[in-house]
């Protein structure tokens, strides 16, 4: 009983420290020393490029500030619903 109730305590423990080391659960569009790129002519193509680089043929950059960082959040859920052209102008 006694390891029963230590092994509970060290979970309590872990889990109440979690949300205070920083670490973060979330998803993240791309590695890092990586930025997401945009397919053109789609709404859900996308891929990721080393910083180093131009995005490839069919892609193109995000607006500045625009870019999806985590799976799911505000700018990939609205970049979902778009299609881009070769300029990175939203088309209908």
């Amino acid at each position: 009983m006694p390891q029963v109730r230590i092994r509970s305590a060290a979970t309590v423990m872990i889990l109440a420290l979690l949300p205070v080391t920083g670490c973060d659960m979330r998803e993240r569009v791309c590695r890092s020393q990586e930025y997401p790129v945009k397919a053109v002519g789609n709404r859900t193509g996308a891929a990721c490029v080393p910083e180093d680089q131009q995005p490839p043929a069919g892609y193109v950059r995000y607006p500045a500030g625009q870019e999806p960082v985590y799976v799911d959040d505000e700018w990939y859920r609205y970049w979902q619903t778009k299609v881009v052209d070769e300029h990175g102008t939203v088309v209908s």
